[in-house]
């Protein structure tokens, strides 16, 4: 099973006293803050849970599955996850 925003604010909601509203609009702007930096370029790092990066890929040379034509890639950032030593413990 797949934990949503939904389920997030659900869970929120019933273990404080918040509205189901003001559950929501919590989640959302932890969510837009994160983006936010994640977009200005930097980490993210919730102790005990992992860390959120942006890496910088350069271009590189790709092929089309379909024709086998190739074509260079454009230069990209990505976003990588790693999960801290406590959590990767739980989930082992």
């Amino acid at each position: 099973m797949t934990l949503t925003k939904a389920e997030l604010v659900k869970n929120l909601h019933t273990n404080t006293k918040f509205s189901k509203e003001r559950c929501s609009e919590l989640v959302e702007s932890v969510f837009e803050l994160m983006k936010k930096e994640l977009e200005s370029g930097n980490d993210v790092l919730i102790s005990g849970f992992g860390k959120w990066s942006v890496r910088k890929k350069n271009p590189r040379k790709g092929r089309n599955p379909q024709t086998g034509q190739e074509l260079m890639l454009d230069a990209r950032r990505v976003v990588t996850f790693k999960c801290s030593r406590k959590l990767k413990e739980i989930v082992n």
